[in-house]
């Protein structure tokens, strides 16, 4: 071993150290701050209590507002999943003319037109829906961003599914609803899992159309309300917002870890040779 070969590994493991703790200390935050007597933005050991709980439980938009969030993740999830099913199985198996160019284009305008490029006209058209206020039709406009996404994804998965599985069901007397729901989706399981753990995920961490499209505080969801967590004198409220951050973490973490141990996260079909 030369000297620079050793000066080399240091440097490696110093900055994979720096790495590390670049992402380690807002996690150890977030576990130690909310059970702190005396919480501040900086880590160190807490004098443990649990009145920041009980603060936390008693504000009177924070349970609410998570339970905004959910109704809003599982309804967008919902409706994601479902829709891009049916999508990406009758754009793999029916041949439309342009087909290829049409789901690029779809990923293209959902990459483009996204953000704020298309909050004025959004708000225009659920203004004149009379869906302003409307958590269902906030989740539906949330929903319809992330399907372009959510097909181009679960097409790949449904064409890996042979298509003599198909016909086998199909000499059975299944209908085309069947076979997609007990043989292709089945197969296709890893990719809806993806689908639904990305879509709730994207659906969970939403603020700029939930922000602009619910003005009522009390339909607001958890991530409007987290940069309105202030005390009396206009500062961060450092008693309610660990509780309330490590409260709206729990949902996607949870989420992640049984669908992982359940299905697993593998980026290909499910048949093996």
């Amino acid at each position: 071993m030369t000297p620079a070969w050793v000066v080399r590994r240091i440097g490696l493991y110093v900055l994979v150290a720096v790495v590390l703790a670049f992402f380690a200390v807002p996690v150890l935050w977030l576990a130690s701050a909310p059970f702190d007597a005396r919480p501040g933005l900086g880590l160190r050991w807490p004098d443990w209590t649990f009145a920041n709980v009980a603060t936390t439980f008693r504000h009177p938009y924070a349970v609410t507002s998570l339970v905004n969030s959910v109704l809003l993740c599982v309804v967008a999830t919902a409706v994601t999943t479902v829709s891009a099913a049916l999508a990406a199985y009758s754009l793999s198996r029916v041949r439309i003319p342009g087909r290829d160019a049409l789901l690029y284009l779809l990923l293209l305008l959902s990459s483009v037109v996204t953000g704020t490029a298309a909050m004025v006209p959004i708000f225009v058209l659920m203004l004149q829906l009379g869906l302003i206020d409307s958590r269902f039709g906030t989740a539906l406009v949330i929903a319809g961003g992330m399907l372009p996404a959510a097909i181009f994804i679960l097409k790949d998965f449904v064409d890996s599914v042979p298509r003599s599985y198909e016909e086998s069901a199909r000499v059975f007397g299944a209908s085309p609803g069947q076979v997609l729901g007990h043989v292709v989706l089945p197969v296709a399981r890893p990719g809806v899992a993806t689908i639904l753990v990305w879509s709730f995920v994207n659906a969970w961490g939403n603020f700029l159309l939930p922000f602009l499209l619910l003005r009522d505080v009390g339909k607001q969801p958890a991530a409007v309300l987290l940069r309105t967590l202030q005390d009396e004198g206009g500062s961060a409220d450092l008693a309610v917002i660990p509780v309330f951050s490590l409260l709206y973490s729990i949902p996607v973490v949870v989420l992640y870890l049984f669908v992982s141990k359940r299905y697993g996260f593998r980026f290909h079909g499910g048949i093996k040779s």
